[in-house]
């Protein structure tokens, strides 16, 4: 006869929290230079305001998807964007993805023309979910990248 498992409360935590996340499409999105950071569906583009789904983000190692873009604008008024998808290997905190994001995205500011840059930003995705631009740029208008101010230091 075989013995069962024994019942294991943070691993069921843990699923629960990431069926929760997927099933609401959750994204982390940053702008910048205001600093907004939201969480957003990113299929439907609604703003996600709860407690539970931000616990479920913040307290829980996830296998992250970084999508980082630089939105330009040439003096005609012609916008055009410059982008890449990022997935570090493992599961990681919300709060250690710092070093992964900031590196990748000095990197693909710096080769952007430095006076078409209107405003750059990240959506972090915690499933292995790969965006195309289309999507991308949709989530990024729904939180307003392209109406943003900075915000007063």
């Amino acid at each position: 006869m075989s013995k069962r498992k024994p019942h294991n409360m943070r691993a069921r935590i843990e699923r629960a929290c990431r069926a929760l996340l997927g099933t609401n499409h959750v994204a982390v999105v940053n702008i910048d230079p205001s600093g907004q950071q939201c969480l957003v569906n990113w299929k439907n583009y609604s703003r996600i305001r709860s407690r539970q789904i931000v616990d479920a983000v913040c307290n829980i190692p996830h296998r992250w998807t970084i999508y980082l873009r630089v939105m330009c604008q040439k003096t005609k008024g012609e916008q055009y964007c410059k982008s890449i998808e990022v997935a570090p290997q493992g599961n990681y905190l919300a709060s250690h993805l710092t070093d992964v994001i900031e590196a990748v995205h000095t990197d693909l500011r710096a080769r952007c023309n430095q006076g078409h840059i209107v405003a750059s930003g990240w959506l972090a995705i915690p499933f292995d979910v790969s965006l195309d631009e289309a999507q991308a740029a949709a989530v990024f208008e729904a939180v307003g990248a392209w109406r943003q101010h900075k915000v007063a230091a």
